[in-house]
């Protein structure tokens, strides 16, 4: 793929892809009640099928049950395109950069397979969850342990395709 198109395919898809992080977070914001204070975040950190098993009862409670298959169904959405954007922007600076912006994108390239591995076994486990309507410690446990990789690594491909981006800017002034 010429420099150009994938440049063009990375910045749709991950500018899209933040603009679908915002949806499914609109999306989610409902599902903060009072017994479950972090709303999809409590259930992403559940851990045991038991606490799985409480939340998505609160949230029955509440007639959210709808809610959060929404929102989880708008993050599996999310994290395909924001993933394959992050992944191809990782590509595209290794492959067109110099220096640190070619090292920020195989950084970028690493960190955004790591996010759409994580974040998919992550919403797949609580989405299957859910739509069983009962907890599973396994699928928890997995959740809540993938869970802090999965955001290490959304930070690493957001900061790092920002920071190629502002480099990458500052290099051609320079040039």
């Amino acid at each position: 793929m010429k420099h150009s198109k994938l440049r063009a395919a990375f910045l749709t898809l991950w500018g899209l892809g933040l603009v679908l992080f915002g949806v499914t977070i609109i999306l989610g914001l409902p599902l903060a009640v009072s017994a479950v204070p972090g709303g999809i975040l409590d259930h992403q950190a559940a851990g045991t099928a038991a606490e799985v098993d409480r939340i998505q009862h609160e949230w029955r409670l509440a007639a959210l049950w709808n809610r959060a298959a929404l929102a989880m169904m708008s993050d599996l959405v999310f994290i395909g395109i924001y993933g394959i954007g992050s992944v191809l922007g990782g590509l595209y600076f290794f492959r067109s950069g110099r220096g640190a912006v070619r090292w920020i994108g195989g950084a970028v390239l690493l960190a955004g397979g790591i996010f759409l591995a994580t974040d998919y076994i992550e919403t797949i486990s609580q989405f299957s969850q859910l739509m069983r309507f009962e907890g599973d410690d396994a699928k928890a446990a997995l959740a809540a342990t993938v869970r802090p990789v999965k955001v290490a690594a959304w930070i690493a491909t957001f900061a790092g395709i920002l920071a190629a981006l502002a480099i990458r800017r500052f290099q051609r002034r320079a040039s």
